[in-house]
């Protein structure tokens, strides 16, 4: 991995402060929501979502979670945002070239997953299964 010198000066960017593009880089895809948000709109045919069917994708976020993390991955250039000029509002959400370009990242993060999960074979990973159990 690229490594920055290690004495990187403190960097700006927008709103962003950071010492190094691993430390920007999470700062626009970390947390809990984003990078599944921009999977959610990777695996949608079309690639188009409206903010209820991502609602629905993500059924522990909250809907002020879920537009604040819409808002900051808008602002920072990972998707767009189209609103329909129409009673009640109709907005669309789709990822961006800058937003598509995290994909394959994210595509590896999913099959690490995978891995991560298969690594303890002794635990039960399907909670419904648990419950009836």
């Amino acid at each position: 991995m690229p490594t920055d010198s290690p004495q990187c000066p403190l960097r700006r960017l927008g709103d962003k402060e950071y010492y190094c593009h691993f430390e920007l880089s999470l700062q626009v895809i970390g947390g809990k929501w984003k990078p599944i948000i921009l999977y959610h709109l990777h695996q949608q045919d079309g690639g188009v979502m409206r903010f209820g069917e991502l609602r629905r994708s993500m059924p522990s976020i909250t809907q002020k979670m879920l537009t604040r993390q819409l808002r900051e991955l808008e602002a920072d250039g990972m998707l767009h945002r189209k609103v329909y000029p129409q009673v009640p509002p109709r907005v669309e959400y789709s990822l961006t070239d800058l937003g598509r370009s995290i994909i394959p990242i994210l595509e590896q993060l999913y099959e690490w997953g995978k891995v991560y999960e298969n690594a303890f074979p002794s635990h039960d990973t399907d909670m419904a299964a648990a419950a009836e159990g």
